[in-house]
């Protein structure tokens, strides 16, 4: 299968997927103990030859509105791609003969960079604020120890920019005026993303299977 349907059946796992009942049985259904289960439903329907797209319709479900809610949510989000990684690359030969090397490449990278970069980005930031005051205190001895920082600040800060442009582009063009200075969160945002990677990561040796339930409030439409 193309590297596109990979895009196109990793983006299904983002959002609320639709399925084909045929389809679901030809691929062996879903792994019952994996709690982000649209994601290896996901990988099950590439695997099997099924290519994914996206439907026009909307969902009309309101996102958490509080961090109570949200952050079980993205917990059992992330706990639910690592299960799918360790799942389906538990046989990394035979996964690399369903996709073939280049969408076998592009699984591994959204897959395990969808966790990874929640998990190390608080490190990253530390590194990147030790290591400024270090060099504030004292001359840098080696001279290439100061690039290295600002090599730091300039990947955290394209990583920001390139997030929002990313959110700027997803969200419909009536909408985008809704976003406002709440772009000017996207650190904090991505701080509370690293609280649930970890947390999930936790989660996934001391309670693997537990579904935490989202409470979802009614769809309220915008006037």
């Amino acid at each position: 299968m193309s590297a596109s349907a990979v895009v196109w059946c990793w983006c299904a796992c983002y959002i609320r997927p639709h399925f084909r009942r045929h389809a679901l049985d030809q691929v062996g259904r879903w792994d019952p103990f994996n709690v982000t289960e649209d994601a290896d439903l996901g990988m099950r329907l590439w695997r099997g030859g099924y290519r994914t797209a996206m439907i026009s319709r909307p969902t009309l479900e309101d996102a958490p509105h509080t961090l109570g809610a949200w952050l079980p949510q993205r917990t059992r989000w992330f706990k639910g791609w690592m299960q799918t990684w360790i799942v389906h690359t538990r046989e990394p030969a035979r996964l690399y003969r369903n996709m073939h090397l280049r969408a076998f490449v592009i699984t591994q990278l959204l897959l395990t960079g969808t966790f990874v970069s929640a998990l190390l980005h608080p490190l990253v930031l530390v590194n990147a604020v030790g290591l400024s005051i270090w060099l504030t205190v004292q001359s840098p001895d080696p001279a290439y120890m100061s690039l290295i920082a600002w090599i730091d600040w300039l990947m955290i800060a394209a990583s920001y920019l390139a997030f929002g442009a990313l959110c700027w582009l997803a969200t419909a063009p009536e909408e985008r005026s809704k976003i406002g200075w709440r772009i000017v969160l996207i650190p904090v945002y991505w701080m509370a993303q690293s609280v649930a990677a970890w947390r999930a990561l936790v989660h996934l040796f001391s309670r693997p299977f537990e579904w935490e339930k989202t409470p979802h409030t009614a769809h309220q439409r915008q006037d």
